[in-house]
């Protein structure tokens, strides 16, 4: 597998923004997305998330391995918002809040931060999510099943992202019908997945201030590096095409997945592994030749 890493920009015009990067798919590693004038910077915190919310009852997620014939990882448990931040500050964890939206439990947090929309005002606002983990965790390989273009700020802590194009889809093992890998890049033996070898993507390690660009159907595998937390906000793809395939992925795909599932149950997932493992064995092929 080969990492080259992500640029790093500021002070970008909209118009070189779309046309460098957001039109040519190009992840990058926008430094000033969030406006250094945001109350955030100076307002937020654990001790005043608890404050605000820490009541709340969330799911707390766990390892992915698990659960690969979902879609989207079922919960591991839960405990509320104040007990998992306390647990993450105090020791490094596998738990993680998947699109946790303190957002809309707390809209009033949305004033706080003012976006520098390098997309000329492609980028949804009003539809932000926010990520929390420990120290350790991970999320395991996937592409966003809408196709959206994601910008990913982080706030608190460091994540190191690896990003792929959609293209080594074969190479990632790709589960047919699902948007993750069967494979953990970071701990799976190249000898059971020797197609990983072949793979040729991108590294970014942001930090607080720091948000990664990932363009639309781009493959990602985070990991926390410390605990933190960000937000992600998203802005529609460019082709009509890679929009059409959102929707389907939403609307058509994953209910597929889901009544299939249900009828077959292991089954299902044996053939969605033969068929992924097929397709890797065919890509290497197509690579040496």
């Amino acid at each position: 597998m080969k990492l080259q890493p992500v640029s790093k920009i500021s002070g970008i015009a909209s118009k070189d923004f779309v046309k460098d990067y957001l039109t040519k798919g190009q992840p990058v590693i926008i430094k000033d997305f969030i406006s250094p004038d945001s109350a955030c910077w100076t307002k937020w915190s654990y001790d005043y998330f608890k404050e605000i919310a820490g009541s709340e009852v969330i799911n707390v997620y766990g390892k992915e391995e698990e659960s690969q014939n979902y879609a989207a990882s079922p919960p591991v448990g839960k405990m509320t918002f104040g007990e998992y931040l306390d647990k993450i500050t105090a020791e490094p964890t596998e738990l993680r809040l998947f699109l946790f939206n303190l957002l809309k439990i707390r809209p009033e947090l949305k004033k706080d931060v003012i976006y520098n929309d390098v997309t000329g005002g492609k980028v949804i606002q009003g539809l932000p999510y926010m990520f929390f983990g420990g120290e350790g965790s991970s999320t395991r390989n996937h592409f966003d099943i809408d196709m959206s273009h994601v910008f990913i700020s982080q706030f608190q802590g460091y994540k190191r992202i690896w990003l792929f194009p959609n293209d080594q889809s074969d190479l990632m093992y790709k589960l047919p019908y699902n948007f993750h890998s069967i494979a953990n890049l970071k701990t799976s033996s190249t000898e059971d997945y020797p197609a990983l070898k072949l793979l040729d993507g991108y590294e970014a390690v942001i930090g607080p201030g720091e948000t990664c660009y990932m363009p639309a159907g781009w493959w990602h595998y985070i990991q926390y590096e410390t605990e933190g937390y960000s937000i992600s906000v998203r802005a529609l793809a460019n082709s009509l095409g890679e929009k059409l395939k959102g929707a389907r992925n939403l609307f058509i795909t994953r209910f597929f997945d889901d009544t299939m599932r249900k009828m077959l149950k292991d089954k299902w997932l044996d053939y969605k592994v033969e068929v992924a493992t097929r397709r890797a064995d065919k890509a290497i092929k197509r690579h040496n030749k």
